[in-house]
């Protein structure tokens, strides 16, 4: 299983966290998201393009830096 950390700006609580593992965990192929706000990135696990998995965070209104 493949694991790609994507680099997110905009983020700064909680609610912003489980808003980018919800748009990511509804990308298909993702099996696992975990959002790290002081890191400010994500940990997905799955087979996601990760233009797929950009566009949903960009869509849930955050900047994906990476």
């Amino acid at each position: 299983m493949q694991e790609t950390i994507i680099k997110i700006e905009g983020m700064s609580c909680g609610h912003c966290k489980a808003a980018v593992e919800k748009a990511l965990k509804d990308v298909g192929g993702v099996e696992t998201a975990v959002v790290d706000l002081e890191k400010k990135q994500a940990v997905v696990t799955g087979s996601a393009a990760m233009e797929a998995m950009r566009a949903a965070v960009e869509d849930a209104g955050y900047e994906v830096v990476q």
